[in-house]
C-alpha cells in the first residue's frame, strides 16, 4: 500500500501514524531511535507490506500489469490503490479528505525535524503539491507515475501506467473494495494486539 492507506489504516492513533509513515525510511535496527509506539508504527507498516504482498486479490492486480512493467508491477498497484482509496474516501472515513490531509500535512510539517532526512524532504514535497488529497484525481497519479519514472530513469516506463488505469479501472477498482475489506479487518486487530500490551 502506498502512503495515504497506511496513514488511514493507523486509525489516528499519531505514534502509530508517524511510524507507519516512516518505515520505509528505516534501516535495520534504526527503528530503536524511535519511541515505543513509534517503532509500533514501523513494525506495523511492515506487517501491512507483507499481508499485501501474499494477498491473492493483491496478485491478481499485478498479473493485470505485469507483462509491461515486470517488478515494477507492485509499486504501480500501490498507487493505484491509494487512487482508489481517496476517490471513495466518503465510504471509509467520515472525516472529509481535504480535512483528513490538511491534518496529517499539519502533524508532520510540526516534527519533521525529528524524522529521518529522507522523510523530512518527502514531508515538504507532499505538502507543497497536496500529494495525499490530489491521489482522488488521474492528473495527481498521472504526476505521481511520472515522478517514480523518473527516478528510475526511465527504466520503468512507469509514466504509461495512467493509460492502465483508464483501461482497467473497473477491475482494478473491484480488486482494492475486496482487498482493502481484508486488511482493514486485519489492521483492526493489529490495533488491539498493540492497545492491549
Amino acid at each position: 500500500m502506498n502512503f495515504l492507506a497506511h496513514l488511514y489504516l493507523s486509525q489516528n492513533n499519531t505514534n502509530i501514524m508517524i511510524g507507519n509513515f516512516i518505515a520505509d525510511h528505516i534501516r535495520g535496527n534504526n527503528y530503536k531511535d524511535f519511541s515505543k509506539e513509534i517503532q509500533q508504527g514501523i513494525f506495523m507498516h511492515r506487517e501491512i507490506d507483507t499481508f499485501t504482498d501474499a494477498h491473492k486479490i493483491v496478485r491478481k492486480s499485478k498479473r493485470r500489469l505485469h507483462q509491461r512493467y515486470r517488478h515494477y508491477d507492485g509499486i504501480i498497484i500501490d498507487i493505484f490503490y491509494d487512487y482508489f482509496l481517496a476517490k471513495n474516501w466518503r465510504n471509509y472515513s467520515a472525516i472529509p479528505l481535504e480535512i483528513y490531509t490538511h491534518s496529517v500535512y499539519t502533524l508532520f510539517d510540526s516534527i519533521k525535524l525529528e524524522l529521518p532526512i529522507k522523510a523530512q524532504n518527502f514531508i515538504t514535497y507532499m505538502i507543497e503539491y497536496n500529494i495525499l488529497f490530489n491521489y482522488q484525481y488521474k492528473e495527481g497519479i498521472a504526476k505521481v507515475l511520472n515522478g517514480m519514472n523518473a527516478r528510475t530513469k526511465g527504466k520503468s516506463q512507469m509514466h504509461l501506467a495512467i493509460e492502465d488505469l483508464n483501461l482497467l479501472e473497473e477491475e482494478l477498482q473491484e480488486d482494492f473494495i475486496l482487498f482493502f475489506k481484508d486488511l482493514r479487518a486485519f489492521c483492526s486487530l493489529k490495533l488491539q494486539e498493540i492497545n492491549s500490551k
